[in-house]
C-alpha cells in the first residue's frame, strides 16, 4: 500500500467502512472500561486520591503473609527480612517509571510495553506473562479463602475453591466504577482487622518480638547468608508484575496540572511503586505471625494466613469471635484482590487475542477463561508448592519489567534512542522490536536455566539477579546496535491536531471514528490510509484486511523532543 494520507481534522460522517467483526461489541464494552485503548479525559473524573485509594485497595491480598512466612520458616528471620528488603528496592525502582507513564499518558502496561522496546505484536508475549501473573495469584488468594471457609464453615476445599472463583464474577463485570466503590468502602475494615492483632501482640507480649528476630529457620543457623537471601528475594520478586495491576487503575488519573501537581505526584508514587512498601510490611508480618503460631500448629500450617490471624485473634478476643473475624478478614481480602486479578487478567488476555486474531470476543469471555485456569490450579493444590511456582515465574516477570523500565529510563531519557512519548497504535509501530524482545528472551531464558540448575547448584540462587542484570544490560545494548530503527514505523499519524496539550497531557480534542461512528479523544486516533477520515485504535486492531492501517514512512528521529510539562 503506497497511499499517504492527507492531514485531517475530523472524521467525515458516513456508513461504516470495512468494520471488523466484533467491532460493535468492542465499542459497547470499551465505553465502560476502555479495555484495549487510551483512557479518555472525559471518563477520568476521579481525584488523584480516589484513584490511589482504589489502586492500593487491590493490594489487600494475603499472599504476602504466606510468602513471607514461607521464606522465614525456611531460611530464618534475618535472611527473610533482608530478602524482602532487597526485593522491595528492586520493585520500587523498576515500578516508578512504569507508573509515571501509565498515569501521565493514561494507558495500561501492555500499551506502554508496545512502544518501549517490544513492538505491536512483540508485546503479546509479555501480555501472556502478565495474564499468567493474574491467574497464579488469583489461585493463591482463592486457596487462602478456601482454607478460611473450611476452618470457619466446614466447607471442603474443592467447594471453597469454586465459591471463591464464582463470587468475584458479578463484581468484575462493571470495570473501574464498581471497583473504585468496592475498594474505598472495604479498605477501613481490612486495615482494622489486619493491624489490630499485631499491635495487641507486640504490646502484651514483648517477648514475641525477640522470638521473631532470633528464629533461625529450618535450614539455617540464624545468620544472614547470600544464597538464602537471593532465593527468598526471588520468591518476593514474583510480585514485580503487580505494577501492571496498579497501572490498570493509575491510567484513570486526571491530567497533571499546576493546581493538582503535588496531589498527583503523591498519588502516583504511593499507588504506583509505593504499593511494595505495604507489601514488604505484610511479608514481614507474615514471618512474625508464622513464628508466633509455629509451636501451636506446626510448620505445615503456619504459612496459612487463616491460621496466622486465628492465632493472633486468640490472644485478644473471646473464643466465639475468633474464627468468624478471621474468616471475615480472609474473605474481604480475597475479594479485594481477586476482583483486580480477574479484571487485569481479562484485559491482558483480550489485548493479546485481539491483536493476534483481529477479533474482539468481549472482555467477559476472558474473565471466564482466567478464572477457569485459576480454578484448575486451585484444585491441583498449587498452595502446597507455592514457593516453587513463584520462584520460577519471577524470572520471567523480572526480565519483562526490568526491560521496559530500562527502556524508559535509559533508552528514552538518557540515550534518547527510544521515543519519549509512548506509542501503541497499529501502523505506527513495527510488528516486533528486537530491542525488548531479545533482551527479555535472553534474560528470562538464561535465568530460568540457572533456576533449574542447568549451570550448577552454586549459581541457582542467582537466577533473579541474572534476569535483572541481563535485561538491564541488553536493553540499551540492543537499542544502540539497532540504532533505534525498530521503534517507530512512522512518526506522522496524519492528523493536524496535536497529541498533547500545552501542559503535556494527552489532548482532550474529540474526533469521530468513521468505522464505528463513535467519538474518541485525539491520542486514540490516527488518519485512515484509504479515506480522508480518522480511525480509532481498536478499529485499527480489528481491521482484518488492513484497509485503514497507515503505510510505513521514513522516520527522521526516533526520539522527538519532549513537550513542555512532559
Amino acid at each position: 500500500m503506497n497511499v499517504e494520507p492527507r492531514l485531517v481534522k475530523a472524521a467525515e460522517p458516513g456508513p461504516p467502512q470495512s468494520a471488523a467483526p466484533g467491532t460493535g461489541q468492542a465499542v459497547k464494552e470499551t465505553l465502560e472500561d476502555y479495555t484495549l485503548r487510551f483512557a479518555p479525559r472525559s471518563y477520568r473524573r476521579w481525584t488523584p486520591m480516589v484513584v490511589a485509594t482504589t489502586a492500593l485497595g487491590g493490594i489487600a491480598y494475603l499472599a504476602d503473609f504466606s510468602i513471607g512466612a514461607g521464606i522465614g520458616l525456611a531460611h530464618g528471620t534475618g535472611n527473610a527480612l533482608v530478602a524482602i528488603a532487597v526485593a522491595a528496592v528492586v520493585i520500587f525502582v523498576t515500578g516508578y517509571p512504569l507508573a509515571y507513564y501509565g498515569a501521565r499518558y493514561n494507558i495500561d502496561l501492555d500499551l506502554i510495553t508496545r512502544g518501549s522496546g517490544f513492538g505491536y505484536y512483540g508485546s503479546v508475549l509479555t501480555s501472556v506473562i502478565f495474564a499468567s501473573f493474574t491467574f497464579i495469584f488469583f489461585a493463591l488468594e482463592g486457596s487462602i479463602m478456601a482454607q478460611g471457609l473450611k476452618l470457619g464453615l466446614g466447607l471442603p476445599l474443592w467447594l471453597g475453591y469454586l465459591v471463591s472463583t464464582l463470587m468475584v464474577i458479578p463484581l468484575v463485570v462493571y470495570g473501574m466504577k464498581a471497583l473504585s466503590r468496592l475498594q474505598v468502602w472495604t479498605t477501613p475494615v481490612w486495615l482494622v482487622l489486619m493491624v489490630s492483632p499485631l499491635v495487641y501482640l507486640i504490646c502484651t507480649d514483648p517477648g514475641s518480638v525477640h522470638r521473631f528476630l532470633s528464629y533461625p529457620g529450618t535450614d539455617g543457623a540464624g545468620g544472614v547468608d547470600t544464597a538464602p537471601v537471593l532465593l527468598g528475594a526471588g520468591v518476593c520478586l514474583s510480585l514485580i508484575a503487580q505494577i501492571g495491576e496498579q497501572i490498570d487503575y493509575l491510567r484513570f488519573m486526571p491530567p497533571r496540572t499546576a493546581a493538582n501537581r503535588r496531589g498527583w505526584w503523591t498519588a502516583v508514587v504511593l499507588a504506583g511503586p509505593g504499593w511494595v512498601v505495604i507489601g514488604a510490611l505484610k511479608q514481614a508480618i507474615g514471618v512474625f505471625l508464622a513464628v508466633h503460631i509455629l509451636s501451636a500448629v506446626g510448620p505445615g500450617l503456619a504459612p496459612e494466613p487463616i491460621r496466622q490471624f486465628k492465632g493472633a485473634f486468640d490472644a485478644m478476643l473471646p473464643s466465639w469471635l475468633v474464627v468468624p473475624l478471621a474468616v471475615v478478614l480472609v474473605v474481604v481480602s480475597q475479594i479485594k484482590i481477586n476482583v483486580t486479578n480477574a479484571y487485569s487478567g481479562s484485559l491482558a488476555w483480550t489485548n493479546s487475542f485481539t491483536r493476534v486474531t483481529r477479533r474482539y470476543p468481549g472482555r467477559m469471555v476472558f474473565v471466564l477463561v482466567n478464572l477457569g485456569i485459576a480454578l484448575v490450579l486451585m484444585e491441583a493444590d498449587m498452595f502446597s508448592f507455592l514457593n516453587g511456582v513463584l520462584g520460577f515465574y519471577s524470572n520471567c516477570a523480572i526480565a519483562w519489567v526490568v526491560t521496559v523500565a530500562t527502556d524508559i529510563g535509559v533508552n528514552k531519557h538518557l540515550l534518547r534512542i527510544s521515543p519519549l512519548r509512548p506509542e501503541f497504535r497499529r501502523g505506527m509501530l513495527y510488528a516486533v522490536n528486537p530491542v525488548g524482545v531479545v533482551a527479555f528472551t535472553a534474560a528470562s531464558g538464561l535465568s530460568i536455566a540457572l533456576y533449574f540448575h542447568a549451570l550448577g547448584d552454586t549459581l541457582q540462587p542467582y537466577s533473579p539477579v541474572a534476569a535483572a542484570l541481563i535485561a538491564f544490560v541488553l536493553t540499551p545494548l540492543m537499542a544502540v546496535l539497532t540504532r533505534g530503527r525498530y521503534y517507530l514505523r512512522r512518526t506522522d499519524d496524519g492528523l493536524a491536531e496535536p497529541l498533547l496539550d500545552e501542559e503535556g497531557n494527552p489532548s482532550a480534542a474529540t474526533l469521530v471514528c468513521h468505522v464505528c461512528h463513535q467519538p474518541y479523544e485525539r491520542p486514540d486516533l490516527a488518519a485512515c490510509a484509504t479515506h480522508d477520515a480518522v480511525v480509532c485504535s481498536l478499529c485499527l486492531s480489528t481491521d482484518r484486511v488492513g484497509d485503514h492501517v497507515l503505510p510505513a514512512a521514513p522516520v527522521t528521529s526516533a526520539a522527538p523532543a519532549a513537550p513542555a510539562g512532559a
